[in-house]
């Protein structure tokens, strides 16, 4: 007999009728909806139950919820809401027409220079965005940017990524993640906006080369290779003699060194990094 999902129909604040759910990540569930009051679908984002029976988690997560709900801008996943109803922690976000780039690269496999670029200068905006109002999203990667139909691209999950890196150890549960992280953050140091620009440089490497700078059995090897990036001036790949068509020359090699060879002060912003 099939388990019946308990949100499935359930009405929160009188207002957003639950009607299918389309994804689940390590502490959340997401599910279609609809406003009532407005009349339009939506997606509910709901803490999973047993990290809201964490006092200070729900007073965390609800702060830092309410901050991103501040952040308007086109390549950000848009918050409407931020609230709960009984136990249930739940944030209500715009409803995205579209894929991940992660699925998207799925499909495609290595990107030409000039699509990686028109995504990446998206991100970057968002980024920018976020970062001059104080916010970080301390978990930049594909599986977190949303491809729009139209070519468009929104960053998601600010606030829970916010909260579940600060969380994480680096288990095998942290290993869909791990392959993006600042070595700062692999340190379990303070981040700033300068994490997201280098989670940003991987992404765009994984873009141009079809494949992650650092692979590993497990999460630690990896976050162990973003630390030892930073005492590498080698490039992470040499151009393929052949070449993707349209590929600028060495743009491989330019994404691998943009990496492997990050100084102590890269760009304090999105803002500076897209300026240069």
């Amino acid at each position: 007999m099939e388990h019946k999902d308990p949100y499935i129909g359930k009405m929160l604040d009188n207002r957003y009728e639950i009607l299918e759910r389309i994804g689940t990540g390590g502490m959340a569930i997401v599910y279609k909806a609809k406003c009532h009051r407005l009349n339009r679908l939506v997606a509910v984002k709901i803490l999973k139950s047993d990290l809201a029976q964490d006092e200070d988690f729900r007073r965390r997560f609800n702060a830092e919820s309410q901050a991103v709900a501040q952040l308007s801008h086109p390549n950000i996943v848009s918050v409407y809401d931020v609230s709960k109803g009984g136990d249930i922690e739940y944030i209500v976000m715009e409803l995205i027409d579209g894929i991940t780039l992660k699925q998207y690269m799925e499909k495609r496999g290595q990107l030409n220079w000039r699509e990686s670029l028109h995504f990446i200068t998206q991100i970057m905006r968002g980024l920018s965005h976020a970062h001059s109002r104080g916010i970080v999203h301390r978990d930049i990667k594909p599986q977190n940017v949303m491809v729009l139909r139209d070519g468009s691209v929104k960053v998601a999950d600010f606030g829970i990524a916010c909260l579940e890196n600060a969380a994480q150890t680096l288990t095998q549960e942290a290993l869909g993640s791990v392959h993006y992280i600042s070595p700062e953050q692999a340190r379990g140091d303070r981040t700033d906006a300068r994490s997201d620009i280098y989670s940003a440089g991987v992404v765009l490497y994984e873009m141009l080369t079809g494949r992650l700078p650092f692979e590993g059995d497990s999460a630690v090897p990896v976050a162990i290779q973003h630390l030892s990036s930073l005492r590498s001036s080698a490039p992470l790949c040499r151009p393929s003699s052949t070449g993707r068509a349209g590929s600028p020359p060495m743009s491989g090699d330019a994404g691998g060194r943009r990496i492997a060879t990050r100084t102590n002060s890269p760009p304090a912003s999105a803002a500076a990094r897209r300026s240069r």
